[in-house]
């Protein structure tokens, strides 16, 4: 991952939100997330994504994959910026006999989006469904930063 210039820098600062999004490796987020994050610290000192909304996605070649260290991450680092965390807010998909590997949140995560490619496969073979929840928690977190810049604006002050 190539390091953020600082027109990236504006448009992480200016964003609503920010979806932090790795693959699960060893246990966390890839060498190159946590690169990231150590590079949001002055961010971290001044408190500019405070009161921004995050959320978070990872995939790992396990079907577990230890993908909740990841999102686990992601949140600390969200709430140590002063962020609010936006979750997938759906129940776990095939977990019941009437259940498929096509049900949306198929690995049955909370905290974010997960999902699963075997190793060796082509980033195209990522499984619909895992493809869908993401989708799922894409608009989620459009629709919070609608719901948040709405009430910003009903909180001010009046000129």
């Amino acid at each position: 991952m190539d390091p953020i210039d600082e027109a990236g820098w504006a448009v992480l600062d200016g964003a609503q939100a920010i979806v932090f999004g790795a693959p699960t490796y060893m246990g966390s987020a890839s060498t190159a997330f946590h690169r990231f994050a150590e590079s949001t610290s002055m961010r971290f000192m001044r408190q500019t994504w405070r009161d921004k909304l995050a959320a978070g996605f990872t995939n790992s070649g396990d079907k577990a994959g230890d993908k909740a260290s990841t999102l686990g991450y992601f949140q600390t680092l969200a709430a140590q910026h002063g962020m609010t965390w936006v979750n997938l807010a759906l129940k776990s998909g095939w977990n019941t006999a009437r259940g498929t590997e096509n049900d949306l949140n198929r690995l049955g995560f909370h905290e974010g989006a997960a999902a699963q490619s075997l190793l060796g496969s082509r980033p195209d073979d990522v499984n619909a469904a895992d493809l869908a929840t993401a989708e799922h928690l894409g608009r989620r977190v459009a629709e919070h930063a609608l719901i948040f810049a709405a009430g910003r604006a009903a909180l001010a002050p009046v000129s």
